[in-house]
């Protein structure tokens, strides 16, 4: 009897030992903590975010057109109606990224003041990185069951050579036996049209047996967004119509002759007209004036 007491004390630890090593089960993700998350890959789990880094939708001038299509398709995908996921690219500090956590805030808002009988569900935001986003099946399996509905973000989405990401990426989207979840919309931001540099589809084009059967691999990925909203550079006056919309907002206290020379100076030295660097000279302005934003 003594051996075999010893024996079961044996595996009793050795029990012990393995559970020690296993990895964690990941806590279910309480997803009414906030009305943002991040995604984070490992361990995986959701980071809710306490406060949302965003501008009113009001102040994001020069994109009308754009804002309007993404906020309808967003107000549809609410309303648990159908909706494309959405691909904003263009022009860099043209408010692409601003545009999407604004439609979040100002749809989630036209709900909450629309009376929306309680346990309808919510509207939340969560980002994944770029780096992550091979990590997406992974994130979509915790949202697939959720009451709520996600809106999945990733800035300044974009693939170089030997990333072969991608191809998860074309498969989650549309493609799969699973396919998107229902309750689940994608909008990316990128510079390219195309989410790949031209050079890597040009050197596709000319090492390939069939040059067009691999481009159509690498653009096939864009198709996969029924929504394209393109952005373009400002003109001068959209550049100064925004940084007079954030002077007044934030009530600057400045000449209006004096806010304009000095925003077209500012321009210049940036060599660029755009919502960011409208918003950069509207920090610096304020810092000069000693008016907290």
């Amino acid at each position: 009897m003594s051996g075999e007491k010893a024996i079961l004390d044996h595996l009793q630890r050795l029990a012990a030992a393995l559970d020690r090593l296993a990895p964690a089960l990941p806590a279910k993700a309480d997803f009414a903590r906030a009305e943002a998350f991040v995604w984070q890959a490992s361990p995986e789990g959701f980071l809710p975010v306490p406060h949302v880094n965003r501008q009113p939708l009001g102040l994001l001038k020069g994109i009308d057109g754009a804002a309007q299509q993404l906020l309808d398709n967003t107000r549809r995908f609410a309303r648990g109606l159908p909706a494309n996921n959405a691909l904003l690219w263009g022009a860099r500090g043209m408010g692409k990224s601003s545009l999407v956590k604004a439609a979040h805030a100002e749809v989630r808002q036209e709900r909450r003041l629309g009376s929306v009988a309680r346990g309808v569900p919510d509207l939340k935001l969560v980002e994944i990185h770029r780096e992550d986003i091979a990590s997406l099946p992974a994130c979509l399996g915790h949202l697939r069951p959720a009451e709520d509905r996600f809106i999945v973000f990733c800035d300044d989405l974009s693939f170089d050579k030997d990333d072969t990401s991608y191809k998860s990426l074309k498969a989650v989207l549309e493609g799969g036996i699973e396919g998107r979840p229902e309750n689940v919309l994608f909008y990316a931001t990128s510079n390219r049209r195309h989410l790949m540099p031209r050079d890597m589809m040009e050197n596709e084009r000319s090492t390939a047996i069939n040059p067009s059967e691999a481009v159509e691999e690498k653009v096939s990925l864009s198709d996969r967004f029924g929504l394209w909203l393109g952005f373009h550079n400002a003109t001068q006056d959209e550049y100064l119509d925004m940084v007079k919309s954030y002077a007044s907002h934030h009530k600057l206290k400045i000449e209006s002759g004096e806010l304009t020379r000095g925003a077209l100076e500012w321009s210049m030295t940036r060599g660029a007209r755009s919502g960011r660097v409208a918003w950069q000279y509207i920090q610096d302005l304020a810092g000069r004036l000693g008016q907290r934003l």
